[in-house]
C-alpha cells in the first residue's frame, strides 16, 4: 500500500467515525429494537429524515461532499429520487458550491404533474454522468427506478451516493441472499456505491468510545453483523 493510498484510508476511516459519531448525536442512529423491511429485528436504526434542521442538514452535506470529492468519482451533476433524495441532494449542490464545485441537481416527483411544464423531472436538466444520491440502499429499488428515469432522460448514471452502508444481506421473498444491496448495485448496475459510514465503522466507534451506556450496544450490534452481515 503506497503512503497516498494509506493516508486516504486514514482520512475516510476518521471522517466515518466523525460521522457516526454526529448520528448518534443528532440522534438519528438510535439503539433498541426495531423492525427492518425484512422483517428482521434489528438493534439499530438510521432515520435520515431526523436530519431535520439547518444545523443538521447542512453538517451531513459537508459529510457527503467530503467523502465525494475525496473518492475521485467523476459526475456532472446529482440527481435526489424522491423524497429523501430531494433534501439530501439539493444541500449537497450548495456544500459543493460553497467549496468551488459548482454542479446542476434534479430530483423527481413521485406523481407526474398534468400542468405547467408537468412531467416527473424537476430542476436542471438531466445531462451527462449523473450522481445519484440517497440515504441508505434497502432493496435496490429506488436505485432501479432511478437508473430508468436518468436513461430515458438521455444521460447516463455514473454512480450511488448514500450516507451508511448497512452491510447487511438482501432478502429475496422472505429468504436472505448472499449478497447486500450495496452489492447488488455495484455487481448487477455496475454502480460503484460511495457511503459515508458502513456497518463496520459503527461497530469501531461502539468498541473504543468511553461511553459504557453506548459500548453496551457493541455485543448486540455485533451478534446481528455476524447473523445477517456480508
Amino acid at each position: 500500500m503506497s503512503a497516498d493510498t494509506q493516508n486516504q484510508s486514514l482520512d475516510q476511516g476518521r471522517l466515518a467515525q466523525d460521522f457516526v459519531k454526529f448520528a448518534v448525536d443528532a440522534k438519528v442512529l438510535r439503539f433498541g429494537e426495531f423492525k427492518t423491511k425484512a422483517g428482521r429485528l434489528s438493534p439499530y436504526f438510521f432515520n435520515a429524515g431526523l436530519f431535520d434542521d439547518g444545523a443538521k442538514l447542512a453538517r451531513l452535506a459537508e459529510f457527503y461532499a467530503s467523502r465525494l470529492l475525496a473518492s475521485g468519482i467523476a459526475f456532472d451533476m446529482i440527481f435526489g429520487p424522491a423524497y429523501k433524495g430531494i433534501t439530501l441532494a439539493s444541500a449537497v449542490a450548495v456544500e459543493l458550491a460553497r467549496r468551488g464545485r459548482n454542479v446542476p441537481y434534479a430530483y423527481n416527483r413521485k406523481e407526474a404533474k398534468d400542468h405547467g411544464e408537468g412531467g416527473t423531472l424537476v430542476g436542471a436538466p438531466v445531462a451527462g454522468r449523473v450522481l445519484i444520491i440517497d440515504d441508505v440502499i434497502s432493496a435496490g429499488t429506488s436505485v432501479r427506478e432511478s437508473i430508468s428515469m436518468i436513461q430515458a432522460a438521455g444521460a447516463t448514471p455514473c454512480a450511488v451516493s448514500i450516507a451508511l452502508d448497512r452491510q447487511e444481506k438482501a432478502s429475496e421473498g422472505g429468504v436472505d441472499a448472499d449478497w447486500s444491496a450495496v452489492q447488488f448495485v455495484e455487481r448487477q448496475l455496475k454502480l460503484p456505491v460511495c457511503a459515508i459510514a458502513t456497518l463496520a465503522d459503527l461497530l469501531q466507534y461502539l468498541k473504543t468510545n468511553k461511553d459504557a451506556a453506548l459500548g453496551e450496544h457493541f455485543a448486540r450490534v455485533s451478534a446481528y453483523r455476524e447473523r445477517y452481515g456480508v
